[in-house]
């Protein structure tokens, strides 16, 4: 593949996002209608994989969005900090599903997870799973492991695989509320991880890198991660997504070869 068709695989891999404290109703509407229109003006580029936004969005989008194929994600369980009673969690996810998400990308919970208390931390993930799979057996659950706070491989391997034991879809490194966010280190280990769970179970389990992934040469470094550790079995939406909507604009510049300011 060349650089140009990399970034276009990539551009339709992106959950496009807004999680900011001055998010309205109108304009998540409004992100949500352009993406409604954006064939009108770039007809041989794809859509998003999917819009994300906070649970009290999530019907705001679906009721606006006239696009087969690109989701609703929310994050949800308390996002960012994990740091709530797990019945606030469970009715949270629960809530979002009921009004129209797709998919749901929630937090390992670090208080337990960090005490060594992982069985505390994996029930909490079994929750919210069977929570939104009760109401919609397809609903895609993404775990995030906030990677910028575990300190060594070791630990970022432990949650990578008591994320997917407990049943995520995918895992992803981070809010991107926190510093480091997203690294090629700690996507190495997850891609590692995810590898060697398939390589037992058979079961497929997605990546979703974000948090302060902004430029092509990124999405370059990432998908030859997944390429290189995963293989090309990894290299589709349903199975590789990027938290990186500022990217957005840089790779339709990049592929168009002038600036863009779409998103």
């Amino acid at each position: 593949m060349t650089e140009i068709d990399i970034y276009k695989a990539v551009l339709g891999m992106i959950d496009l996002t807004s999680l900011n404290s001055t998010d309205t109703y109108t304009k998540i509407a409004g992100m949500t209608e352009k993406v409604n229109r954006f064939h009108d003006t770039y007809p041989d580029l794809p859509l998003p994989a999917s819009i994300c936004v906070y649970p009290n969005f999530a019907k705001t989008v679906a009721e606006t969005r006239r696009t087969p194929g690109v989701d609703v994600t929310v994050v949800a369980g308390c996002f960012p900090a994990s740091q709530s009673p797990l019945s606030v969690k469970v009715a949270e996810c629960d809530a979002a599903v009921r009004d129209g998400a797709d998919e749901v990308d929630i937090v390992l919970a670090l208080n337990a997870f960090l005490e060594n208390r992982p069985e505390e931390a994996s029930r909490e993930i079994v929750e919210m799973g069977r929570t939104i799979r009760a109401i919609r057996p397809d609903v895609i659950l993404k775990v995030i492991l906030e990677t910028g706070a575990l300190k060594d491989t070791k630990l970022m391997e432990e949650a990578s695989f008591l994320a997917m034991e407990a049943g995520a879809d995918f895992i992803k490194t981070s809010t991107g509320k926190m510093q480091p966010a997203a690294t090629p280190e700690a996507a190495q280990v997850m891609c590692r991880c995810i590898k060697s769970y398939y390589e037992k179970t058979g079961r497929q389990v997605g990546f979703k890198p974000a948090g302060g992934i902004a430029t092509p040469e990124d999405a370059i470094t990432y998908w030859m991660i997944v390429s290189d550790i995963l293989g090309e079995k990894w290299l589709d939406k349903k199975y590789f997504r990027f938290g990186a909507s500022r990217m957005a604009n840089n790779l339709i510049s990049a592929i168009i070869g002038s600036e863009v300011k779409y998103y």
